[in-house]
């Protein structure tokens, strides 16, 4: 039997660069060499990220590279949500001189890990415990450094991902806190979406809101600290503001179950596994299912939470194998 060829796969986003080989099998399932992780900020561009990460792995010659990209993939030049990062797909395979590239949103790469997952890949949150369904449409919702939507829906046996910019939307408050918090951010910027208040940087802003509505300063001002110590129970404002962000997470995530019409939902993404013990609580799927007359149709939805380490670069992988990702490059090497 001829070897199996390997390809490279990269998850890309506005904090890391992951890259990995990737070597996938007759019977299409996928395994990962040890990624490779750098700073995004630390490169300028993709080769250049690339060349690091090709210094790492000496005498890797490629068939195709995948790469999960942070924001809306098109197919003309177009750059990361919240980086500075451009592509160009046309001119990608002569740039990293690897003849086929695919190219697809990050979110669509963790909907195709997800479709491809085995049970002990997710864990179960809330709602009914059951294997993922082999019907309907998924929706795939991740908090990190910005907020990523994607939902996938089974068709003749196969998964057709759609990726999205759901993160976008207008943010909606629905108590005092939450006006507090969109006043706040009006002050900074001209328009508050969603992702300003349900991503890694929007714990300060509900710290802010929390501490201002009682006339108090909080102790803790950078953003990871205040994770850790609310995490952690170290600070009674950190701590207060991630319960918050905690039932946030369910309301955003049960609107968009709605707005799909979800068979289940999945919670992906690192900060979504460092919070696994809060989203198992009572509150979070509280605020999943608070949906007034449709709180029935909530309860009947089940949540999981993503259990693989990488499966921004999984899902890369499954994403080429499939052939039919967001965007394509493809060119001969010089």
């Amino acid at each position: 039997m001829a070897p199996v060829p390997e390809i490279a796969v990269a998850d890309i986003g506005g904090t890391h660069a992951r890259f990995a080989r990737a070597r996938v099998d007759q019977a299409g399932r996928v395994a990962l060499g040890e990624p490779v992780v750098l700073r995004t900020g630390d490169y300028p561009d993709l080769p250049s990220a690339w060349r690091a990460f090709l210094e790492c792995e000496p005498g890797f010659a490629p068939a195709g590279a995948s790469f999960a990209l942070a924001g809306p993939v098109g197919e003309g030049p177009f750059k990361l949500t919240n980086a500075d990062w451009s592509f160009d797909p046309d001119a990608l395979p002569r740039e990293l001189d690897v003849e086929d590239v695919t190219l697809l949103n990050d979110f669509a790469a963790i909907a195709h890990a997800v479709a491809g997952s085995r049970r002990e890949d997710l864990a179960h949150l809330a709602g009914p415990q059951e294997p993922l369904p082999d019907h309907g449409t998924v929706t795939v919702i991740g908090p990190g450094t910005g907020l990523g939507i994607a939902h996938f829906r089974w068709h003749e046996g196969r998964a057709l991902v759609q990726a999205t910019e759901g993160s976008h939307i207008d943010f909606a408050p629905v108590c005092p806190l939450d006006d507090a918090i969109l006043s706040d951010l009006r002050t900074r910027f001209d328009r508050v979406s969603v992702e300003r208040v349900v991503s890694g940087a929007g714990i300060a802003h509900i710290q802010a809101a929390i501490a201002a509505s009682e006339g108090r300063a909080p102790a803790l001002g950078d953003d990871l600290a205040i994770w850790k110590a609310g995490m952690a129970g170290e600070d009674e404002l950190a701590e207060r503001a991630v319960d918050h962000f905690v039932a946030t997470l369910g309301r955003i995530a049960g609107d968009y179950a709605l707005a799909h019409g979800a068979s289940a939902v999945v919670i992906a993404g690192g900060l979504g596994q460092r919070l696994q013990q809060h989203l198992c609580a009572p509150a979070f799927h509280e605020a999943f299912i608070a949906k007034g007359r449709y709180t029935k149709l909530m309860k009947a939805i089940p949540l999981s939470l993503v259990q693989h380490p990488q499966p921004g670069l999984l899902g890369a992988a499954f994403a080429h194998l499939a052939g039919k990702p967001v965007g394509k490059a493809v060119g001969k090497r010089r």
